[in-house]
């Protein structure tokens, strides 16, 4: 059993195909088919059940990749160790991002950054729902992912705190508000937005018995904008995903109590991640507001 295998083994399953493995890895498909078999054969099981051009993971082959995925991140933290003690002049890093706050304002002053410090560092970022990265996480296909707190399995450091806000069509009766209470959002088609921070916000109605009228999901905050501004629902998005220009077509108003959102970066294990991964997360904390916490009480948080 190789590393090269277990990349391979890996890459098929989360492309679920042997050719766009192959045109990933810049390699044959008959090299790739190779490794799975070879693989296949060493371990004594089917790791993949074959549909003409489509394969998917059998049983075993999804029980084993988790195994393989936390023995492929830790060859790479050994690697950059050994880089490191060279001054980190190679390495790869995997990110996972989420949402306009991340992804849009915090990310590229961090990437910036990063690669100014360890030009040597091939970054790679993946970017989709909320839920998408933590279940990336999960799966060990990142090193590091921004996240809504708290995360009690995680080890996390938190960044940035803005809050949520109602959004509304700039001509709705509710706009004239200072500040909207949670319920006065349930009589009005509700327009969720799934790129950001849906759990949360489907938990805060959830914690009030409150059940909102959704009626639309949008899979960007830019669907979401412009359904608002059509007059074809109202939302809850994050304050800080809001475009910085005012657009007069909508209006964004506290809620009321107040409900704070904040955003961390989250890891597996602290004990296991690369150098690349630390220092990531260092420069993030510089980067970011000063007198943000950690907001987990476990000794694995992130310090």
């Amino acid at each position: 059993m190789t590393l090269t295998q277990l990349e391979i083994f890996s890459l098929v399953a989360e492309l679920q195909g042997f050719t766009s493995a192959a045109h990933r890895l810049g390699i044959s498909q008959s090299a790739v088919s190779h490794a799975i078999k070879a693989l296949e054969q060493e371990l004594g099981v089917e790791l993949f059940r074959r549909h003409q051009s489509l394969v998917e993971l059998s049983d075993i082959g999804a029980q084993l990749l988790g195994r393989a995925r936390a023995m492929l991140g830790l060859a790479n933290t050994l690697q950059q160790e050994a880089a490191d003690a060279r001054g980190m002049k190679r390495g790869t890093l995997r990110i996972g991002s989420f949402g306009p706050t991340a992804s849009i304002r915090l990310l590229p002053t961090l990437l910036q950054q990063f690669r100014q410090a360890y030009p040597g560092i091939e970054v790679h970022v993946d970017e989709g729902p909320d839920r998408q990265v933590i279940q990336w996480l999960d799966e060990r296909r990142i090193d590091v992912g921004f996240v809504v707190l708290d995360h009690e399995r995680f080890d996390t450091v938190a960044l940035f705190e803005d809050q949520l806000v109602a959004l509304l069509p700039a001509a709705h009766p509710l706009a004239a508000n200072a500040a909207l209470p949670l319920a006065a959002l349930c009589d009005d088609p509700f327009i969720l937005t799934e790129a950001g921070s849906s759990e949360l916000v489907m938990r805060l109605f959830s914690e009030a018995r409150l059940r909102p009228k959704v009626r639309y999901r949008c899979a960007q905050l830019l669907s979401t904008l412009d359904a608002v501004s059509r007059g074809d629902g109202l939302s809850i998005v994050a304050q800080a995903s809001l475009p910085e220009r005012v657009d007069p077509r909508y209006a964004a108003r506290p809620l009321t109590p107040a409900v704070p959102r904040r955003i961390g970066l989250a890891v597996l294990d602290r004990r296991q991640s690369s150098p690349a991964t630390l220092a990531f997360i260092a420069l993030a904390q510089k980067c970011t507001a000063p007198g943000l916490i950690a907001l987990n009480d476990t000794p694995s948080t992130l310090a």
